[in-house]
């Protein structure tokens, strides 16, 4: 079943005013089912932001823009455990674009706002 389907199932139900018990009690297994992920990408989001100013310093650190490989090999010291490139380059790639400036090339490069006019 879809998301969209279980959330629509939900408000429904939600707008009765008298659910018979057996009714309720699935009622309460779909929200369980909603909010199942909600936890672990709650806490995604905080590791992720935890780990925000340590990228922002290698950054600030090159002075230039880097490809994720080098960005990489200058904070990944100071990255918590588990947190590897991959998690780095998903974070440049696709939570921080807007924040940070693109360098296209053969290999793209990034940099703060700051520093793009460097080469």
């Amino acid at each position: 079943m879809k998301k969209n389907t279980m959330q629509t199932l939900v408000a429904y139900f939600a707008a009765q005013n008298f659910l018979p018990s057996d009714v309720a009690d699935a009622v309460d297994e779909i929200k369980a089912e909603l909010n199942r992920g909600a936890e672990k990408a709650q806490k995604n989001r905080e590791l992720y932001e935890s780990v925000k100013p340590i990228v922002w310093e290698g950054f600030r650190s090159a002075g230039v823009p880097v490809t994720i490989s080098e960005l990489f090999e200058e904070i990944k010291d100071k990255l918590p455990d588990g947190f590897g490139k991959s998690k780095v380059q998903y974070a440049v790639t696709r939570l921080w674009i807007g924040e940070l400036v693109k360098k296209e090339g053969k290999i793209n490069a990034y940099t703060l706002p700051e520093f793009a006019e460097r080469a």
